[in-house]
């Protein structure tokens, strides 16, 4: 328990990440036998079982599935804003010398794979998949980084996971920008008022959780109409919660100081003290008041929410999404321009990418190679980075209209993320240190 609490932040956020995506890998398998075993049709029946409320004499309903796409993902989403926050704010991305490299990278992992789908698919309805090959699954990115354990320098680490940020957030804009079909103005309008209710409230810094909640499930449910996808309005959300303290260091201390002092002058203080004496409840209120104010929101949320994101919404998501009946069908047409497209844009897309836009932002002089990083690290975890899964099936069934083509999409990701998985160990295994690095 000890060892637990003296961790980092960062410490803690790879080890959610490397244990969810082992969690996530058996969703994944489990969905695909199940959907193709005699039980399929319990799959089936499950994924569109009928849930919602009614209200004011209409109902509201969505497929269970529909509801892991578009509700539980919301939260995964709003995990992502976190972080993209807490590193522009903070972290790798919070100055242009340390985030150059991982930028630069991020939109050359992105934009290349996505050139790569283009070529094998100028026309027709697979064209708008573009965007599949774009992503990387930090899960399983990290997943595989920490198979390697103490030989992995942190500055690769970092770089890692700078990286899969950044293209977390390109993903984010690219959904929101390139698969919407048509935007409801007005629910839009709707959407901005929740939003700015729920600004007010972080303002306000009230301890009511109804009055962050409130909000947020109308900026949730305005973007559910508005045709814009419901996740965004995660990251919007996330956008406005604090990843800073909320009071001065040397404020809360002084405050600290000053309560202690006159609960000492109170007499005695025992368990039951304070159910009797109002002054000393009163003074412990303030100096637990001032410790919350102290713990910055986002990073609270952050860290109670990968556990859930890690261990809860994205397995169940996996289990839903990546559930695809493989039949003679596919099996004959396999491979394709989509299962093309998706997998060498993946596989070759990102190690191109990557590792030309790090080059040439070394080149440039505009950034550095990590401490104790090589450019064969950095290789290494370029092929690391063609692991899509997560928003790459996300954004299949975002932008595939046809369920063939989503299932052949969905195929050709499990393939090239399984050999970019291989690869990417191999290769660091054998480029990495034998000792621990720092």
């Amino acid at each position: 328990m000890e060892q637990e609490s003296n961790k980092t932040f960062f410490e803690r956020f790879v080890h959610s990440q490397a244990s969810g995506s082992i969690i996530l890998i058996i969703a994944a398998i489990t969905a695909v036998i199940w959907a193709n075993s005699k039980w399929a049709d319990l799959y089936h029946y499950l994924s569109h079982l009928e849930i919602g409320v009614i209200f004011a004499g209409k109902t509201y309903q969505m497929g269970l599935a529909h509801w892991v796409k578009d509700g539980l993902m919301t939260i995964f989403f709003f995990v992502v804003g976190l972080e993209i926050k807490r590193e522009v704010l903070l972290g790798e991305l919070s100055s242009l010398r340390k985030a150059s490299l991982p930028v630069l990278a991020a939109v050359g992992g992105s934009v290349t794979p996505a050139l790569l789908y283009f070529y094998f698919n100028r026309s027709g309805p697979a064209l708008s998949g573009w965007g599949i090959p774009m992503a990387t699954d930090i899960a399983f990115a990290i997943g595989i980084l920490a198979l390697l354990g103490k030989r992995v320098p942190n500055g690769l680490k970092l770089f890692l996971t700078a990286l899969a940020i950044v293209d977390d957030l390109i993903a984010v804009l690219v959904i929101a920008i390139f698969y919407t079909a048509e935007i409801h103005v007005m629910s839009l309008v709707v959407a901005a008022f929740f939003l700015f209710l729920f600004f007010m409230a972080v303002k306000s810094k009230t301890k009511r959780p109804f009055l962050y909640l409130f909000p947020a499930i109308g900026v949730w449910a305005s973007f559910m109409v508005s045709g814009i996808h419901a996740t965004i309005a995660g990251v919007l959300i996330a956008l406005l919660v604090p990843v800073k303290s909320q009071i001065d260091p040397g404020q809360f201390l002084d405050q600290i100081k000053k309560s202690l002092e006159r609960l000492g002058q109170t007499g005695p203080l025992t368990r039951g003290s304070l159910t009797y004496n109002k002054q000393q409840w009163k003074l412990v209120e303030e100096i637990y008041l001032a410790a919350d104010d102290m713990i910055p929101p986002g990073i609270f949320l952050e860290k109670h929410l990968h556990p859930v994101q890690a261990f809860v919404i994205l397995p169940l998501f996996a289990l839903f999404a990546a559930g695809v009946t493989i039949n003679a069908s596919i099996i004959a047409s396999f491979p394709g321009p989509v299962s093309l497209g998706i997998m060498i844009g993946l596989i070759f897309g990102k190690q191109i990418g990557i590792m030309a836009f790090s080059w040439l932002a070394i080149a440039c002089k505009i950034a550095d190679l990590p401490q104790g990083v090589t450019w064969s690290h950095v290789w290494g975890v370029s092929i690391l980075a063609g692991i899509g899964f997560t928003m790459s099936i996300f954004i299949s069934e975002l932008g595939l209209g046809s369920q063939t083509l989503i299932d052949e999409a969905k195929i050709s990701i499990f393939i090239a993320s399984f050999i970019a998985g291989i690869a990417g160990y191999f290769i660091l295994k054998k480029t990495l240190p034998l000792e621990a690095t720092t």
